[in-house]
């Protein structure tokens, strides 16, 4: 049990305590099924394809490690929009050559994100997604930018707000 501990205190950035995962749990179960309501009810997502995985990746910086640079709002929103702007424009300008778009959004999408400061991990999928998703998403062209990108990423975004300053030894967005 203590080699857990103190491997799992090299890969957190919070501390090992049970309201601090129990607070992820609850903010993480929140900040998703919002979205998924979101997209279902209001917007019309009967099938949900337009859940995109990388908002769960999202969900890990932005609830289970909140003090991380890469789970700040400015690296959650700005860098899952522009990696979304990024994968469209991959998708249509290269969208005959699929293996290259794919590698291309990706490693693009990771270079401006670089030199925005909007480093955000989940921001490579949505990218990626936005190149090898269904259909749907690439009917929706740059709209795939507001809906479900945007969206997704401030219903993370608030839901963090919420419930990570709720409990007195948590505090999101940091102040630094």
């Amino acid at each position: 049990m203590k080699k857990f501990f103190k491997q799992f205190k090299k890969i957190n950035t919070e501390p090992l305590e049970k309201s601090n995962m129990i607070w992820s749990w609850i903010g993480s179960f929140l900040g998703i099924f919002t979205i998924v309501v979101v997209h279902n009810g209001i917007l019309g997502d009967n099938d949900l394809n337009l859940v995109i995985g990388s908002f769960g990746a999202s969900a890990v910086l932005v609830y289970g490690a909140i003090h991380s640079p890469l789970s700040q709002p400015r690296n959650l929103i700005g860098g899952h929009v522009l990696s979304a702007i990024i994968g469209v424009i991959s998708y249509k300008v290269f969208h005959d050559h699929l293996l290259f778009a794919a590698a291309f959004a990706v490693s693009t999408s990771i270079l401006a994100m670089q030199l925005s400061l909007t480093l955000h991990p989940p921001g490579g999928a949505t990218a990626l997604i936005a190149v090898l998703g269904s259909e749907k998403i690439h009917e929706l062209g740059f709209l795939y930018v507001l809906y479900p990108v945007f969206t997704g990423a401030v219903i993370l975004f608030f839901i963090a707000l919420l419930v990570n300053n709720i409990s007195k030894h948590r505090s999101y967005p940091n102040r630094d």
